[in-house]
């Protein structure tokens, strides 16, 4: 497959594209920063310039692919402002360049306890722009699978997850995540889903098995 990430340069995307490249996935990684290219292409992916900030119309930094993933964020230390013109307003501008560019699959990353506003207000906005960003992408008419991780941390991997429609609030490895991510993206029978994403015991491509199962099921 052909895929777009937007947010290439994030630490989950990073991670995420070496293990798309050994699955034989040819990877755009859309950054702002021309500095974070080599980067990029150490980690196997193609680096694309575009500042999805700036940009109303970014159709043709996307490109014509199979698939394409949001996993840009503010990030830490962002006022509540950048929350909304990156996290909701970018994820919004993929899905219309996604439509533009006849790509029907979309995976997003978001964020668990979205429906329960929670910390400082700056945190709540961030709550609030992945929500909005989330039901936008539902209303969209795409093959879409949204992926709600717990708390993300910096511990290694362990390629066991927890991974259900509705999880308790945990942690997951950012390795973890991109591992679940690279399963979900080229398997289209997820789409329509949303599910959480925590720690757990269970392998990652059995555990997206026994989601389907458990959804075709009923």
């Amino acid at each position: 497959m052909k895929i777009t990430i937007v947010g290439g340069h994030g630490d989950v995307a990073m991670l995420l594209h070496p293990i798309l490249k050994r699955k034989g996935h040819q990877v755009r990684g859309i950054i702002r920063d021309e500095d974070q290219a080599e980067d990029l292409e150490k980690a196997g992916a193609t680096p694309v310039i575009c500042d999805i900030e700036k940009e109303d119309d970014i159709s043709e930094a996307v490109a014509q692919v199979d698939a394409v993933l949001f996993a840009a964020g503010a990030g830490p230390g962002s006022g509540a402002d950048r929350k909304f013109t990156v996290d909701r307003d970018g994820a919004i501008k993929l899905i219309d360049a996604a439509k533009k560019n006849d790509i029907s699959r979309y995976v997003m990353i978001s964020a668990m306890g979205l429906d329960k506003p929670r910390g400082n207000a700056v945190f709540q906005a961030y709550q609030k722009a992945k929500a909005e960003a989330d039901e936008a992408l539902r209303k969209s008419g795409l093959d879409y699978t949204i992926i709600k991780p717990g708390k993300l941390t910096d511990e290694e991997g362990t390629g066991s997850v927890a991974l259900a429609p509705d999880l308790p609030r945990g942690e997951i490895p950012r390795q973890d995540v991109a591992e679940v991510l690279a399963e979900v993206i080229e398997n289209p029978r997820t789409s329509g889903m949303e599910l959480a994403l925590t720690n757990g015991e269970t392998p990652v491509s059995r555990a997206v098995e026994n989601v389907l199962r458990l959804v075709e099921e009923q």
